[in-house]
Order: C-alpha cells, then sequence, then structure tokens
C-alpha cells in the first residue's frame, strides 16, 4: 500500500528513516530544506496493518527551458533492500510522482554495497538502468568511501585502532596547540573563506557562505561546525552531520598555511568523538577516489583517511528509472557541458584572486 507523506505523517516517516540502518539524512525531510530550489515528496510503503516497511525521499527540480523535471532519491530507498514488493511499491509512488511533476527519470543512489548484485539484478528487472559512474567522482554522490564501524567502542579503544602515524599526527597538533571548536554560523566567513582556498589548491568547484551558513539553520543540531585555530586564527574546518546511528564528515577546508600543525587529524578526531558520544554505529569520512594507484592525484585524500583505520567501501553506484528517453539524453549532454564548463570558469575566476 503506497501513501504520501504529508503534515499529518511527516514525524512517523522521519521516526521511521532515523531508526532505520539504511536512514540517511538525505532521506530526512529536514534536508529538504537545505535545497529550497527543489520540491520535496515523500513515499510511504505500508503492510496491510499499516506499519511502515519502507520510505523514499524524492527531490524534483525543473530542468531550465524545458517543461520537464528530474527527481532524485538521495541515498534512498530507506526499506529491506532485498524486498522486492516494498521496492516496486516506492517505485510505483516515484512513477506517480513523476506523471505529477511531468519528470523525464528518476534518479537513486542507495546505501548499497557493490557486492550485493541480488539488489542490482532486483532493481534491473523494475526497470531501472545501472549506471557506471567511474572510480573518481562523477556521481552525485561518492561511490567509494571509508566507514569506520565505532559502534560499542569508547575513545580509548577507538583511537587505538587508528594507524600509529595518524595517532601521532593528531598528538602533534595538540602539542602544538591547535585548539579545536565548535563554531556557529559566526565562524562560517573564516570557514567559507578556506573552504575556497581548498577549492582552488585541489581543483573543485566550492558552495558558497549562505549555503553553509543555512545548512547550521536548517540541521540546528543535527549539524556541527568544527573550526581549528592556531593563535586565534582559523586555520582549517568541517562540517558534519549527525543522523540516525551515523556521523557523516560533511565538507573540510584547509588553509595553505599551517598544515604541518596537522589540524586535519585532530578535526577528525573530534567528529569522530561526536559519534561515539552519541552511540552511533558508524562514521562515514565521505568520498575517496575507486583508484589506489599511488600516482592517482587523489591518492593523498585515500592515504589521510585510511590512516583512521576504517572500512574501505564501495556502494552499488546509481541507478535511473526513464519515463522520457530522448529527454533524458539531451539532458544529460548538456549537463555535462556546463559542469565542465563551471568547472573551468571557477578556476579560471579565483585563480586571479
Amino acid at each position: 500500500m503506497i501513501e504520501f507523506v504529508n503534515t499529518e505523517n511527516i514525524a512517523v516517516y522521519d521516526a521511521f528513516v532515523a531508526a532505520h540502518p539504511k536512514g540517511h539524512f538525505m532521506q530526512s525531510s529536514m534536508w529538504s530544506k537545505q535545497k529550497p530550489e527543489w520540491k520535496w515528496e515523500a513515499i510511504l510503503s505500508k503492510d496491510n496493518d499499516g506499519n511502515i516497511r519502507g520510505a523514499m525521499s524524492v527531490l524534483i527540480r525543473k530542468v531550465p527551458y524545458l517543461p520537464y523535471t528530474l527527481m532524485y532519491a538521495g541515498r534512498g530507498p530507506v526499506c529491506d533492500i532485498h524486498d522486492k514488493d516494498v521496492v516496486s511499491d516506492l517505485t510505483e509512488g516515484a512513477k506517480q510522482l513523476a506523471k505529477k511533476y511531468k519528470a523525464y527519470s528518476l534518479k537513486i543512489d542507495p546505501d548499497v554495497l557493490a557486492s550485493d548484485t541480488e539488489f542490482a539484478e532486483m532493481m534491473k528487472s523494475l526497470g531501472y538502468k545501472h549506471l557506471d559512474t567511474g572510480k573518481n567522482f562523477s556521481g552525485i554522490q561518492p561511490r567509494f568511501v571509508f566507514r569506520l564501524n565505532v559502534e560499542g567502542k569508547t575513545e580509548d579503544e577507538v583511537f587505538a585502532l587508528f594507524h600509529s602515524k595518524t595517532r601521532y599526527n593528531i598528538r602533534v597538533a595538540e602539542r602544538k596547540g591547535v585548539e579545536v571548536k565548535i563554531m556557529g554560523k559566526e565562524a562560517v566567513p573564516d570557514f567559507s573563506r578556506i573552504m575556497l582556498e581548498t577549492g582552488v589548491r585541489d581543483g573543485f568547484v566550492v558552495r558558497n557562505e549562505a549555503y553553509f551558513a543555512n545548512m547550521l539553520d536548517n540541521l540546528g543540531e543535527n549539524a556541527r561546525l568544527y573550526m581549528a585555530y592556531s593563535d586565534g586564527v582559523a586555520i582549517a574546518g568541517t562540517l558534519a552531520i549527525l543522523y540516525g546511528d551515523k556521523v557523516w564528515y560533511l565538507y573540510g577546508a584547509s588553509s595553505n598555511e599551517h598544515r604541518n600543525l596537522m589540524p586535519n587529524y585532530l578535526l577528525q578526531w573530534n567528529m569522530i568523538k561526536w559519534s561515539i558520544e552519541n552511540g552511533c554505529r558508524i562514521y562515514d569520512f565521505r568520498g575517496v577516489s575507486g583508484d589506489l594507484s599511488e600516482d592517482n592525484p587523489l591518492y593523498g585524500l585515500y592515504r589521510f583517511k585510511k590512516g583512521f583505520n576504517g572500512d574501505f567501501t564501495e556502494f552499488v553506484g546509481e541507478f535511473d528509472l526513464i519515463f522520457k528517453p530522448a529527454v533524458e539524453f539531451a539532458v544529460n549532454k548538456g549537463e555535462k557541458v556546463f559542469r565542465r564548463l563551471r568547472k573551468n570558469l571557477f578556476m579560471l575566476k579565483n585563480k586571479k584572486k
């Protein structure tokens, strides 16, 4: 039985998502506040007794200059991923939304391991197209991540799991007087400035200052801005999200100066401690490259996160349910060109500063 979320059942929806092992902040209603340019809908699958057995949040955005929309269910669905009846229910709900909003496709990138071939085959049988998003960061969400299991562990037990060099670098930051503070919106300008510095250095487009400030408002106590200071000067920062039984490291920035003080290591340790304090199961370092060759420019990011001794995790990737193939083909071609131009313009603009 399909039911759409409204003001009367939204609290029940959020409670189900937060409590479920597959729950993710991107599937919560609060995340929709961070995406005001998207319309938010959510679907419930219920059994005959009215009990919720699955849920899926869907963001819907109009395609510029065309009378169509794109639907995206980030890290959905939230359910027993091998229950075909439930996934079929949620898919049917998405099809109804597609008719309502004239969507040309639905994209999902579920929290499912790449090794789960049973799930991938089930999705194909339901009409989804399985996409190869490559080994780097070409997908919407990272396909490869590091995850640290902190369930039932103390801080000392987790710290002991880290590689010796990582433990050493955390102590270096402490010994050299790096101070990590949990900050509010007053620190967002510093964080945004360092984030821009990081983007220019590492070659990626960054969000603007308002986006980070809005995140602290929209997610409230579920979001934390950690800033690292040396002699009162902001030298690095991170944004983390706590939801359900997980904490995610969402954004990180570090100044070109003072990197020898190892602030990034101390920032990670503080976020990991937040997950332990809240009895979480998982601390998620988020994205790394799937290309583990040492000559890969992204290898340093992998080596840094690997030092915390988490599990290198590959997700199954993206699935598209295509309603209008011709529109999907045209939009995808245009989007690739737009992303390339946007990155080139960003680098050109900011390297001049």
